[in-house]
Parts: C-alpha cells; structure tokens; sequence
C-alpha cells in the first residue's frame, strides 16, 4: 500500500488521489497528516505538500486541492519529457509540476465553471479549452502523467505492487432517429411526402416510397447489421434511444410505435440499452425522469445510463439534474464535431462539484470520437487516420476507447460508405 502524507485532507485531495492511483494505475493508497505515522511506514510513501520531510519522494503541492471554490487560474503550459503539462513547481519536486492539481482541474472541468461562452445548443466549444489551444486535446494526459509517475515510483520503490489494466473499446450507438420514413404515422408521414414533392427531394421521395412498400427498406434501419459486427468483433456495443414525445429538436419514432418498441426490446437481448435524453429534457427533471421510466418499462430493466441530446453537458448543473434522475453513469463528455479527450482522460471518473465540494454519484465515461466530426471529411482513408492516431493515444495506457456513431449518418446518403466505414473501426481498434 502506498502512503500519501499531506499537510491537510480535502474532498478535492481525495477525490484526485483516488481517480489517480486507484483508477488509473490499480495501486492502494493511505493517506495521513501525522508525520510520525510517515516516517515509520516502511513500505512505498510519497509526500505532498509544500516542503519535503525528509529526501523522500516528493511532489511540491499547488494551492488548488486544498482550496474551496472557484478562482480565475493564470496558466502556462510547459512539459515534461515531451508530454505537456501545467502548473509547474520550483526545484526540489521529484515532479517538476503538480500532476495532482492539473489532473483535478481537467478532470472537474474547472474551465468550463469560469466561461461564459457558449454555442447556439448551449455547449462549451472546444476551442475554448486549454487543450485544444495547446494542442494537447487528442492526448489522454491525465493517464499518461499517471503513468510515468508510476515509472519513477518504481524505480524509488521496486516492490510496489499493482493490477495492470487492460485496453477495452466500447461503441456507443446514438439513436435519437430510428427510422428515416418508417412507423411515422400517416399525418406525419403524408406531410414529409409533400415536402419533398416540393421542394424536389428525389432521392427522399424514392427511399420514402421503397420504405412505405416494406419497412425494413428504410435506411437508418440497419440495427441487425450493427449488432452481427459488434457479435463478430467482440465489442461491447450499448444502444441509446431516445424515447421522448415530438418536438423541435426531438423527432423520432412516437413512444407510442409498437413496432418500435418492439426493435429496442429485440436490441436489448444482445447489447445494453441506455436512454438518449431529448433535448427538451436537458432543464426539466420531470420530463427526463418521465423519459426514463417509459424506457425502462419496455425493457423491463432499469435505465441507469444516459447521454444529452447533441452532447449538452452544463456543469455542474447536468450532472446533478442525472444524479437526481437516478443515473449512475453518463455518456456525454465528449465533443460533437472534435476528436479528442474533453476531460484529458480516457478512464472513467467520478464527477466532482466544485460549487457543492462533493464528489457526485455519477460516472463520467468519457468519448473521444464522434462521427459527426468527420461529416466535412472528403474520404475514408482521412476519417480511418484520424480515429487511428487517436485509438494510439488511447491503447499507449491500455485506457477505454469510446467512439460514438449514429444509426442515422451509418444509413443515411453519403459519399462515405459509413456502415462500411464502421466495420473496419470495429475490426482494427477491438482489441
């Protein structure tokens, strides 16, 4: 067991300790603030705090785990061995920054507590953040500091002992349109045809017409073909649906569509079914509980999983919203039309409310592609590269491979072969 010394025990202290060497590198940890206790312990220990006690290992603390509240934080990026970092620490650190207090402030999400900018939906732009500006956002280095932490409390401490972690890939499949023109209901149905009469749709007009002669001809019905090459490439595939009434910016199939139903019950016998909150839901409790509970009730199985409509997260007030909707785990940190890693990580962890000082009882699972990033792309083989050099990134820690993709771009008209497309990112990133 490893013995972390601090001069003073936080939430936020042991909040980071925890997602750092629990989580990420499988170690046991202590803590203590008695010297005495330290000095005895006779197995690996590491101090944290200002000064060092003795020529032990050392890691030169920043103010910020042992801080309430929010502050407007002046940072430089530097790095360390090539790998960038922030908050740097005068000579004497074993570290030459504080690892813990850059990994709580990525992983709280610290800079979107201070911004005020948004975009039309709501949601932080990546171009905001540290990463993106320092040009580290497609580097988990939350699990890389972790890591090479780990090599140099080796190398002081040749007997500690861990549990190596092993690279797992789960693929989201993002439902929010199950049908492109099928089970829409005859008003619904008649005016889409009128539309695209007018305005001279072809294309749509000739799918919408195979589609009302046999509804398996509808193209974002591919869910068969999904679930075989998740079966084929031992991938842990999860469905969310969203399963909300008709509005703006919330159109899918009616709750209502037997034959719907029907599909997310046939579906929830080979993956894992998880909502995909509408739109509507993300201020209004009521609505989102209302949502989950119709969902469970067609699976007969409670719905513990979610993910916002167009990948709205507001912290803190999302997660607390999921946590009093009785979510236990979330699927949103991520960015839409970005690859990379929001949060700089690519385990999950727990969310931190800096407003409240409390570590809140949801997951966080981070993503770090998303289809919708490549719609601009002009080929295949530039889509592949680009989810390539990520996958890299992310196997290097043996950390998890989230990648989102939607039924409706997998079948919908494109250049791109995207259900092909998605089954060579299933065949060369499964293991």
């Amino acid at each position: 067991m490893l013995l972390i010394y601090t001069h003073k025990i936080t939430p936020r202290f042991r909040y980071t300790m925890h997602q750092v060497f629990t989580r990420i590198l499988n170690i046991e940890i202590s803590f203590s603030t008695k010297v005495e206790d330290f000095i005895k312990h006779s197995g690996p220990k590491i101090t944290y705090t200002k000064q060092p006690l003795q020529n032990e290992f050392f890691i030169r603390s920043n103010e910020l785990l042992f801080e309430q509240g929010l502050r407007a934080q002046s940072i430089t990026v530097g790095n360390w061995d090539e790998v960038p970092c922030f908050f740097e620490v005068s000579e004497g650190s074993t570290i030459p920054f504080d690892i813990f207090a850059a990994s709580f402030w990525l992983l709280s999400r610290y800079e979107e507590y201070l911004s005020e900018v948004t975009d039309q939906h709501g949601r932080y732009p990546p171009r905001e953040s540290l990463a993106y500006r320092n040009n580290f956002l497609k580097i988990p280095v939350v699990d890389l500091w972790a890591l090479k932490l780990l090599q140099l409390l080796h190398k002081r401490f040749p007997e500690m002992k861990r549990s190596h972690r092993t690279y797992r890939h789960i693929s989201i499949i993002d439902v929010t349109t199950s049908h492109a023109f099928a089970y829409r209901g005859f008003l619904r149905g008649f005016t889409g045809f009128l539309v695209d009469l007018f305005t001279f749709k072809l294309k749509r007009l000739v799918g919408r017409s195979r589609t009302w002669l046999n509804p398996k001809n509808d193209p974002y019905d591919n869910f068969s073909a999904l679930v075989e090459l998740h079966k084929k490439y031992d991938v842990r595939g999860m469905f969310f649906f969203q399963f909300a009434d008709y509005s703006t910016y919330d159109k899918n199939v009616s709750v209502n569509s037997n034959r719907f139903q029907f599909l997310i019950k046939s579906i929830g016998d080979y993956s894992k079914i998880a909502l995909a909150a509408s739109y509507s839901s993300f201020t209004d409790i009521a609505l989102l509980r209302q949502e989950k509970k119709r969902l469970a009730n067609v699976i007969n199985r409670p719905v513990n999983c979610s993910r916002m409509r167009y990948n709205r997260v507001d912290v803190p007030y999302s997660y607390r919203q999921l946590v009093e909707a009785e979510f236990t785990d979330d699927y949103t940190m991520g960015y839409t039309h970005e690859t990379g890693f929001r949060a700089g990580t690519c385990t999950p962890f727990y969310f931190y409310d800096i407003n409240l000082e409390i570590r809140q009882p949801i997951r966080v699972h981070p993503f770090c592609i998303h289809d919708y990033a490549f719609v601009n792309m002009r080929s295949r083989e530039e889509v592949l590269d680009k989810i390539r050099n990520v996958y890299e990134e992310v196997k290097k820690v043996n950390g998890t491979f989230i990648t989102v993709f939607s039924n409706e771009l997998i079948g919908g008209a494109s250049k791109v072969n995207w259900l092909d497309l998605y089954a060579t990112v299933l065949s060369e990133h499964h293991v």
